[in-house]
């Protein structure tokens, strides 16, 4: 045989089985396709710092595309820099008379969060379709030249190269390789931030940790409307505690009042639904569909509950940002205490058993003879929005991860912060929002009676700044990385900061002070604040009251 020839065998034989590794190399690596990263990224680009996005996700934008339209915003004037021209740009869109396909644009309504929706003084537009706002984010991906790469999941068990403190590079499963002189983890999850040795907590705290209220076990407190108000039987036969316990109550104890604990509020999926017959897919028949499973929401129907559409929150052309609202309802309780330490594997999983629950939720409301008859009648109106998600089966590409990991670094932001009881110090932006979070379990009374517990609402006084040690982990830790969605505080003051404007807001702050880190050849932790704060005046960023 010919050398040739056995070059050509080689190559055809052997060469599929050998990776190429590729490396890449920039100031400054974000890790995540949230808008955090978007924003993070177009301020790096405004430095004049070379970055590149290397996103887990195809679709860019996290919640914010993938169906928050209906957005908590709270105190729009706290909203600056990107994050407002984010708002802004989708208030150009929908001046446009194209925008309003489905929908007179006089028809829509204007409803929003305590504001009207389009602001036309401010030139701003709160409320919106997922695809107009993934739209956004493409327009600031091309205008800045920005380099995304997309579906590259970091490898979280050996991808972290750490040297002398800092990340040097991280490596993706594909075997991409990414070096960087700073790095952000603008992940919902917190997977860079973990996998480089950071600090954090997962779950509650106890009420102790921080000398809190409104944190750890919360049962008795009911702040929204998300409880049973009636004696529901949590039994198959109810009354019979032989007969077992119906489906989607834990037999669990839910704890002591203010003791910390491991559980998580819950998740599911914002729908965007449709109510123009011509822009309407009806909802799907899971393969595993079990009406048995949903016998709690029909026995709060029989009490005589009547809130079913009160969260259908309408979006432009006669579309829904369709949110959890009632005792039972598209949140999945108690099934995602394991998500944020799961492996990849688990995770899909997980989401798709948060799926495969909230489609069954949607058929049973729409099908089922134990739901009241007006009910169907006005679930026949609805359907998923076959202009969203089209390469989903019109289903959102992001689940809602209202709370994962979050960091313990330089500074702990706890309720004390957000209700105004402390000075916050180095502030790099602003909330306003509730100390808001979802349930996070469901249990049997002492009575045998299904109650839920988790939920709570508590108003800050007025909007709040959040620190600039919150985006940075300790410095014995790490000192190139900043995190600016994983916060570093506590689950109650999460709870307030886990909004999209929040972070686009710290995403910018983030990458402004990765930016100064770099020229100043310092860790993040020694950044000059009056340097960073000028900058992010200039930036337009609201800092404090």
């Amino acid at each position: 045989m010919n050398k040739t020839l056995i070059f050509s065998v080689f190559i055809f034989v052997f060469l599929p089985f050998f990776t190429f590794s590729q490396s890449y190399q920039a100031d400054i690596i974000i890790y995540g396709g949230t808008s955090a990263a978007v924003t993070a990224a177009v301020q790096a680009k405004n430095m004049n710092k070379s970055v590149l996005v290397v996103s887990p996700d195809n679709h860019l934008g996290g919640l914010s595309s993938g169906g928050l339209g209906y957005t908590d915003t709270g105190n729009k004037s706290v909203i600056g820099g990107l994050a407002r021209e984010f708002y802004h740009r989708l208030y150009l869109h929908y001046e446009q008379d194209s925008a309003w396909k489905w929908q007179k644009r006089e028809d829509y309504g204007n409803k929003g969060q305590g504001t009207p929706a389009i602001d036309g003084a401010n030139r701003t537009m709160w409320i919106f379709e997922p695809h107009v706002a993934e739209r956004v984010f493409e327009d600031f991906v091309k205008e800045n030249g920005l380099e995304v790469h997309r579906e590259e999941w970091l490898d979280r068990e050996k991808g972290v190269k750490m040297q002398g403190g800092k990340i040097e590079s991280i490596r993706t499963l594909s075997g991409k390789t990414y070096t960087g002189k700073v790095f952000i983890d603008a992940t919902y999850e917190g997977d860079l931030m973990a996998a480089a040795g950071v600090s954090y907590h997962v779950g509650r705290e106890a009420n102790a940790v921080y000398d809190e209220k409104w944190n750890g076990v919360q049962v008795g407190v009911f702040q929204h409307g998300h409880y049973f108000q009636d004696s529901i039987s949590a039994y198959l036969v109810p009354g019979d505690a032989s007969s077992g316990l119906l489906p989607e109550i834990s037999a669990k104890a839910p704890g002591k009042n203010g003791a910390g604990d491991q559980r998580l509020q819950a998740y599911n999926f914002r729908m965007a639904l449709s109510r123009n017959p011509d822009n309407r897919v009806p909802f799907p028949k899971p393969a595993n569909y079990d009406p048995a499973r949903y016998e709690l929401l029909a026995r709060v129907y029989k009490a005589g509950w009547t809130e079913t559409f009160d969260k259908y929150d309408p979006i432009p052309n006669l579309k829904t940002d369709t949110n959890n609202h009632g005792p039972f309802s598209t949140d999945y309780i108690g099934k995602n205490y394991d998500y944020p330490e799961a492996s990849y594997a688990r995770r899909r999983e997980i989401i798709k058993e948060h799926e495969d629950y909230q489609k069954g939720l949607m058929y049973f409301l729409s099908h089922d003879p134990a739901v009241p008859e007006d009910v169907r009648a006005e679930m026949a109106k609805y359907g998923l929005a076959k202009d969203e998600f089209v390469d989903n089966g019109n289903w959102p590409h992001q689940i809602y991860v209202r709370e994962a990991r979050r960091m313990v670094g330089e500074y702990v932001m706890t309720e004390h912060d957000v209700l105004g009881a402390k000075e916050v110090p180095k502030p790099v932006g602003m909330g306003s929002y509730s100390l808001d979070s979802h349930n996070t379990q469901r249990f049997i009374t002492p009575g045998g009676f299904v109650q839920n517990e988790g939920d709570i609402g508590v108003h800050p006084k007025q909007p709040y700044s959040i620190s600039y040690g919150t985006l940075i982990p300790k410095r014995e830790e790490c000192t190139n990385l900043l995190v600016p969605v994983c916060v570093s505080s506590s689950h109650t003051a999460f709870g307030s900061i886990r909004m999209e404007p929040v972070f686009m807001i710290l995403g910018q702050s983030a990458a402004a002070a990765a930016s100064l880190a770099i020229d100043g050849g310092k860790a993040v932790q020694d950044v000059d604040y009056e340097g960073l704060r000028k900058i992010l005046l200039e930036e337009k960023q609201i800092l404090e009251n």
